[in-house]
């Protein structure tokens, strides 16, 4: 059975750090790539930053460059997500995803729908 579980989420102030966690089971990573996605509520589902199986190719978006990063470690069949210099505006249930990597992650990265298997989200909250 294919799963994907985030955990590492919780509360902090801003300007705090948090890391995320995204274990897979039930299939092997290194021919997948993994997004970090999040929503917030009454938002829509939006990309954070996504890395391809050989976590050379990564990706973030413009709201997240240079305070997030993402990395893998294929062995252990988990991706992580370093958040750092928290924001308020980082609240949000925090998702970790997973698709097949082909030359179309180069083209759409944080497309949503081209993400396969999603995990259950943890939540992220940053407040003072």
């Amino acid at each position: 059975q294919v799963r994907l579980v985030e955990s590492g989420g919780g509360s902090v102030q801003p300007g705090g750090s948090l890391r995320l966690s995204c274990a897979a089971s039930g299939f092997t990573l290194d021919r997948y790539a993994i997004g970090w996605f999040r929503q917030a509520p009454g938002k829509e589902r939006e990309g954070v930053s996504c890395i391809a199986p050989s976590a050379g190719d990564t990706f973030y978006s413009d709201s997240v460059k240079g305070r997030f990063a993402i990395s893998r470690d294929n062995a252990k069949n988990t991706v992580y997500l370093q958040m750092n210099s928290l924001k308020p505006d980082d609240t949000a249930v925090y998702y970790c995803a997973a698709r097949l990597y082909t030359g179309s992650y180069y083209y759409t990265p944080l497309l949503v729908d081209e993400y396969d298997y999603w995990g259950q989200g943890t939540q992220v909250t940053v407040s003072s």
